[in-house]
């Protein structure tokens, strides 16, 4: 009770004096990490790296990991890109060959499919610009870093542990 009282006082004598008593802030919280499992993505697995890598040098809210438990598995097969979303940070990417043989850039498609993991949905604007417009921008289109507004949105997605994410089906076409 003493000690109580005595810091009380102590406070209020320096706060008369003019001296101020910072607290220290808040240490930020550390990012969420969704790991992912890319062994089944063959010869694209490359192509997720260096999407994982441009998404974790670009937001500061979650990282990217190859490791396990994964929450994201990524597969490839002869179909167009797409990606089942079961929730924010998780579901199934498929790398999907018929994109990449019709000329649209891998590491484009890559992290335009790890963008809907993330939380953001198509925006088909056409614009090269935009990772997320997807199939809609130029075949010769080879930008695969988001936009300043997809990466604050993913920001935002990933400032609460509790942000939710419907379930969704989003594919490159």
């Amino acid at each position: 009770m003493f000690r109580r009282a005595f810091l009380g006082l102590l406070a209020l004598s320096l706060s008369l004096v003019g001296v101020q008593v910072i607290a220290e802030a808040p240490a930020a919280a550390a990012p969420r990490i969704i790991y992912y499992d890319a062994s089944r993505a063959g010869e694209f697995a490359t192509n997720f790296a260096q999407a994982a890598q441009i998404w974790n040098s670009s937001v500061a809210n979650v990282r990217l990991q190859a490791g396990s438990p994964a929450t994201v598995v990524i597969y490839v097969d002869s179909g167009w890109p797409r990606a089942y979303v079961t929730g924010l940070g998780s579901g199934r990417i498929y790398m999907g060959r018929q994109a990449v043989n019709q000329g649209y850039n891998r590491t484009r498609i890559a992290t335009h499919e790890w963008g809907h993991i993330l939380g953001l949905p198509d925006n088909r604007t056409g614009l090269c610009s935009d990772l997320m417009s997807g199939s809609s921008a130029p075949v010769s289109c080879a930008n695969a870093q988001p936009s300043a507004a997809e990466r604050a949105r993913v920001d935002r997605n990933f400032a609460s542990s509790a942000a939710p994410a419907p379930a969704k089906v989003y594919v490159w076409s």
